[in-house]
């Protein structure tokens, strides 16, 4: 989705008074949409969900968000293939069904638990029936279960500076050349932004999101080691 179909959505929405939502948005349509400065919603189904839908118009909820939560799970949980994210996806993509239909899938216990736009949610349901090997079926749920999002882990780490790459570095144990590769592919997004200068200053409540890696939170400075380096509070989503 490209700068120039979220100015028609907003325009539709306050033209005619209702409101008007995209399809499932990856990380380079929301750094676009970032860039537009168009006032609007966004909600993946869950907080902090990777892919979002954007909702343009007027006093916007969670609740109005044309979003599904469908539970995808075995019929016969003992004798099931193990089956990944990319297994889930697989099936899914195989049924003609587009990727910005699909939010994101989060796997527990072997059970797909899959957000998607509500008009695609019976077609999942009539026609999804097997992943790999292994029969499966499909119900609707209103919520994810309680605790199958892991919590945030709180770290504290110590770095040399606030530059982004170097607390990509320090999070994900890469060396200066292997995170300096992650911003000239353009993998690294600030607050949904697209950021591929290195040197860029993390400030306080920054939501830093590294694509096939995961994304973190910088808290806060906390104090400078002995060393004169800075001791910084991270809050890491696994």
């Amino acid at each position: 989705m490209d700068e120039k179909r979220f100015n028609e959505l907003y325009n539709r929405a306050y033209s005619k008074s209702y409101r008007v939502f995209s399809d499932f948005l990856n990380l380079e349509e929301q750094s676009i949409l970032a860039t537009t400065y168009l006032p609007c919603s966004t909600y993946g189904g869950y907080d902090m969900s990777e892919r979002i839908v954007a909702g343009f118009g007027e006093n916007i909820e969670n609740t109005d968000f044309p979003i599904k939560c469908l539970v995808i799970s075995p019929v016969m949980q003992k004798f099931a293939d193990k089956l990944t994210h990319r297994d889930f996806l697989g099936a899914l993509m195989n049924l003609g069904i587009k990727r910005e239909m699909l939010g994101d899938i989060i796997i527990n216990d072997n059970c797909g638990y899959l957000f998607c736009l509500d008009h695609i949610s019976e077609y999942i349901k009539n026609n999804l029936n097997r992943i790999k090997h292994t029969n499966v079926n499909v119900t609707e749920c209103d919520s994810l279960p309680a605790n199958i999002i892991k919590a945030p882990d709180p770290r504290e780490l110590i770095v040399s500076s606030l530059r982004l790459d170097v607390l990509v570095s320090a999070v994900y144990k890469l060396s200066r050349n292997e995170a300096s590769k992650l911003f000239s592919t353009g993998k690294v997004f600030v607050n949904s932004k697209l950021i591929e200068n290195t040197s860029y200053q993390i400030k306080e409540n920054d939501i830093i999101s590294v694509r096939d890696y995961g994304r973190f939170t910088f808290s806060q400075q906390l104090r400078k080691s002995k060393k004169d380096r800075l001791v910084v509070e991270l809050v890491i989503f696994l």
